[in-house]
């Protein structure tokens, strides 16, 4: 069973635990997280989830998602993530999501990191991913267009390739 940590509406810890895939009631939120990993060439790694996933079985997704287990930060459960379903250590000490997307039980906290990795030297998580690939936004696009995407906002995405490099927008 996977605890998660329940927070409220403004991302206060409400100090109690759920399990994560549990209906939870109303004014408790747990946390997601999402890791975009591009290349200096401007492409972004996706993965192709496993057929044996209950949520989006068989289509690519971004590079990394899970949920955040109890006790963890948003930091630390995607650093997690990221080494669990790629086999890398991915360090984003200093590195705050660069967008958050509230979702009808939670948070969604989206990083945005450039490394230039050879996907052939990763190894898999194969109860979660079942091959890798670097794309251009306009090839996944394409993916979304012919399904074999998850169902993203094509919008959403292609902010995602905007956001690389930079860190929110302009205050002045």
């Amino acid at each position: 069973m996977e605890l998660v940590d329940l927070y409220d509406e403004n991302r206060a810890p409400l100090g109690k635990t759920a399990e994560r895939h549990a209906p939870k009631r109303p004014g408790e939120y747990r946390m997601v997280v999402h890791v975009c990993l591009f290349d200096s060439r401007g492409r972004l790694l996706i993965q192709k989830r496993t057929m044996e996933k209950h949520i989006w079985p068989g289509l690519w997704d971004v590079s990394v998602g899970g949920g955040v287990d109890a006790g963890e930060t948003s930091r630390q459960g995607a650093e997690r993530e990221f080494r669990e379903e790629l086999g890398y250590a991915l360090d984003l000490t200093d590195l705050r999501p660069a967008v958050t997307v509230n979702f009808q039980e939670g948070f969604d906290d989206f990083y945005i990191v450039t490394r230039d990795l050879d996907e052939t030297k990763l190894v898999l998580q194969k109860e979660e991913v079942e091959t890798v690939r670097w794309v251009t936004m306009e090839e996944l696009l394409a993916m979304v267009d012919s399904g074999e995407f998850i169902p993203y906002p094509k919008s959403f995405l292609a902010f995602l390739f905007d956001m690389r490099g930079s860190f929110g927008f302009p205050t002045k």
